[in-house]
């Protein structure tokens, strides 16, 4: 195991980063996953406009969630979310971005 990859490993096995979530691929059975959060706001340019949206981000960790696609259902407490558009890996590939939209 790299150094990076442990690093990650404990990030997400911190309570206080990082909480239980449900991943379930498109027709796949549920799986028990942590997950990052990060609820950020973001400013779209479209012409001489800008406009802010919120936005709902997780990480996952590869190692937890090889291959997600847009469609997939998070659950995250009471919370049910699905993945939009193509999840992002980080340099080290070891953990995907994915943006979310309410199920």
């Amino acid at each position: 195991m790299s150094v990076f990859a442990a690093v990650i490993d404990n990030l997400f096995c911190d309570p206080n980063i990082a909480r239980d979530a449900v991943y379930i691929a498109d027709g796949g059975a549920p799986i028990l996953v942590r997950v990052v959060t990060r609820c950020a706001d973001e400013i779209t340019r479209f012409g001489d406009a800008r406009l802010w949206s919120d936005t709902t981000r997780i990480d996952l960790r590869v190692a937890e969630v090889p291959n997600p696609r847009p469609g997939d259902r998070i659950e995250i407490g009471t919370e049910a979310f699905l993945i939009q558009g193509e999840p992002v890996r980080d340099r080290e590939r070891l953990v995907w971005t994915v943006n979310l939209r309410p199920a």
